[in-house]
């Protein structure tokens, strides 16, 4: 099960990944969200992705997965959180996260390293790619890893915008694309018609969820 909750914010099976919430989106509390979470994974240390992690984590006693840098800091501020980094897989629960590559900045305010930006595999079968730009390793990371569905920012300005995203499908060759990281702010506003119809020309699913949205992909 796959539920959107703005921007990149998404429940996969009973993983939350990157719960900044509540968004200009996403206005849905945090009771519904963390129904049947048992981890938070969070794959930078900017703001609209490390978002509410501590405030959920302690009010939920959830543990969360991130970077070394990230633990560390979450683990100040009295979360558990449990340290790795990429190349790497830790199993939780649950649930089977495997850490990847993103092409991004991931400092949590300056003063506070976060250390590098990621993505994940979760459970062997999605891929959130977290904030990052097009890199030619995507290629290896659908040769290896095989994601039947993957989520990808699309907004541009911060991160690979349509015509990026475009290529990265094509490197992932996924079953499913789900575009994610658009029309949050002004300033990543997308009409994503386009890449939609291109995406599809290439024989891949496209699903665009509602917010609070739940799809079983």
């Amino acid at each position: 099960m796959i539920c959107w909750y703005g921007h990149a914010c998404f429940k996969i099976d009973r993983v939350l990944v990157d719960p900044f919430v509540p968004n200009p989106l996403c206005n849905i509390g945090y009771e519904e969200v963390v129904k049947g979470v048992e981890v938070i994974a969070v794959t930078h240390g900017h703001s609209d992705h490390l978002g509410n992690t501590v405030e959920i984590s302690k009010r939920y006693n959830i543990p969360v997965v991130s970077n070394h840098e990230i633990s560390v800091y979450l683990g100040k501020q009295g979360v558990a959180a449990e340290g790795m980094n990429i190349g790497g897989t830790i199993e939780i629960k649950n649930s089977k996260l495997t850490m990847v590559k993103a092409e991004h900045s991931s400092d949590i305010d300056e003063n506070t390293s976060g250390g590098v930006a990621a993505g994940y595999i979760i459970n062997d079968r999605v891929y959130h790619a977290g904030d990052t730009g097009l890199f030619g390793d995507m290629k290896l990371i659908g040769e290896i890893y095989s994601p039947k569905v993957v989520l990808l920012p699309v907004g541009g300005r911060y991160t690979m915008g349509p015509e990026e995203a475009v290529k990265a499908v094509e490197y992932l060759n996924p079953k499913v694309f789900i575009p994610m990281h658009y029309n949050t702010f002004p300033l990543i506003e997308q009409d994503i018609s386009g890449l939609v119809k291109k995406v599809e020309e290439m024989g891949v699913k496209v699903v665009v969820p509602k917010v609070g949205e739940c799809l079983d992909l």
